[in-house]
């Protein structure tokens, strides 16, 4: 059973009940990230989302873990594009305390000038451990060059710069602009009761101050660039960018169905011909990021950078091969099961219901339909996927990123 309601600030909140489940979980997603920022504010989303531990009126940052462990419940966070997300997971007889903390560190964190400093060490690490992490920093460098440096082309941990710059001032602003009634979703799923989810809701956020919300307007160009990053390491990285549907697009199904006999698992084209055949990458796959305004097919493999140029090659020929050609018959069929069973598996997980169900609400303000999400991937037709395969592999549209120890950049 799902219910769904507004609370008169404009909270939205949503609730998936499980019957037969022991636990659930809650999270309180807010409609900001690396996509919404300045230059000035890069990096800024994802700090706010570490203080937001740092301590409240009335626990400290210790005493708020340590009230979560007390009750055997997880607590953490995440930052993406377009997305902030602090959730909690607890048994159900715990649902009301753990709500209780995970309001509190949102509702009520004052950010002490002492855990900002320790804080901003922290995340600096976190951006040198990126730096060393070279999947990661490829991954990160293709949206860079797809987008350029801003929206949906930031880095989500920003620049050191920017991080060790940043005030007690800069993220009250940032906050009384973007952490907004009508930018909030509150999303339970597990086994809880739709009446005490929305009363927990409603007791906490009920009276959150209801200030005028303004949507930032991003503005979104594809760049197709080359970039390029040479480091001493072991193995070479690299990753081509192509631009493919939004998240509304009729085909975002045949997208994701295409996705699968591509690279989206042991089965599939680039696995089978460039790690098994060929036996030139450890790992390579492609995966579809989908926005708003916009959409990345990305196609990535960490190769020996003696092969880096052969495995581009590899690469590139199972890309053109399977766009001249489409799909078989039979790839058809395994890849629409493989996107049924995804959906229908993540029906089974509280966390992923109740991200599933929050970004629908924060992103479509609808309530998720899975009936809806099964009849549209039944309806892909071979003829939706041979269009969606002609139009997504341009070459010379491409983007690309490399890392390694490469004479180099590997271009597409």
């Amino acid at each position: 059973m799902v219910k769904s309601v507004t609370l008169k600030n404009g909270v939205r909140v949503v609730v998936k009940s499980m019957e037969g489940l022991l636990s659930v979980t809650m999270g309180i997603l807010v409609g900001t990230g690396a996509a919404y920022e300045t230059d000035a504010e890069d990096g800024i989303s994802h700090f706010i989302e570490h203080m937001q531990f740092k301590g409240t009126k009335t626990r400290s940052a210790f005493e708020i873990s340590d009230a979560f462990d007390a009750l055997g419940a997880q607590v953490n966070a995440f930052t993406g594009k377009d997305l902030t997300c602090y959730y909690a997971k607890s048994t159900s007889d715990h649902a009301g305390e753990a709500f209780t903390l995970l309001a509190d560190l949102f509702l009520n964190s004052t950010f002490p000038e002492e855990e900002m400093e320790r804080e901003k060490g922290v995340v600096v690490e976190e951006i040198n451990m990126d730096e060393d992490t070279p999947d990661d920093l490829c991954l990160d460098l293709l949206s860079r060059a797809s987008f350029g440096s801003g929206n949906y082309g930031r880095n989500i941990l920003g620049p050191a710069e920017n991080v060790k710059g940043f005030t007690r001032e800069d993220i009250f602003a940032y906050k009384e602009e973007r952490y907004c009634p009508q930018n909030i979703v509150i999303s339970f799923a597990g086994n809880i009761a739709p009446e005490a989810a929305e009363e927990l809701a409603s007791r906490y956020f009920g009276d959150m101050e209801c200030r005028n919300f303004t949507e930032r307007k991003k503005k979104v160009v594809w760049h197709g660039e080359n970039l390029f990053r040479k480091k001493p390491i072991e193995q070479a990285h690299f990753a081509f960018g192509f631009p493919c549907v939004e998240r509304d697009h009729k085909d975002f199904a045949a997208t994701q169905v295409m996705n699968a006999v591509l690279g989206g698992g042991m089965s599939s084209r680039l696995f089978k011909k460039v790690r098994e055949e060929l036996g030139l990458a450890y790992s390579v796959y492609s995966y579809s990021s989908h926005y708003a305004e916009a959409g990345l097919f990305t196609v990535y493999a960490g190769v020996n950078p003696q092969k880096a140029e052969d495995a581009a090659k590899a690469v590139k020929e199972v890309i053109c091969a399977f766009a001249h050609e489409g799909m078989t018959e039979e790839e058809f069929r395994r890849g629409k099961e493989q996107l049924r069973s995804s959906n229908i598996y993540a029906q089974e997980n509280t966390a992923s219901q109740m991200l599933l169900y929050g970004k629908q609400m924060l992103y479509k303000n609808e309530v998720y339909d899975f009936e809806k999400r099964m009849a549209e991937i039944s309806a892909v037709s071979e003829e939706d996927i041979r269009r969606v395969v002609k139009n997504s592999f341009d070459f010379s549209r491409a983007s690309s990123a490399s890392v390694g120890n490469l004479k180099k950049a590997i271009l597409p």
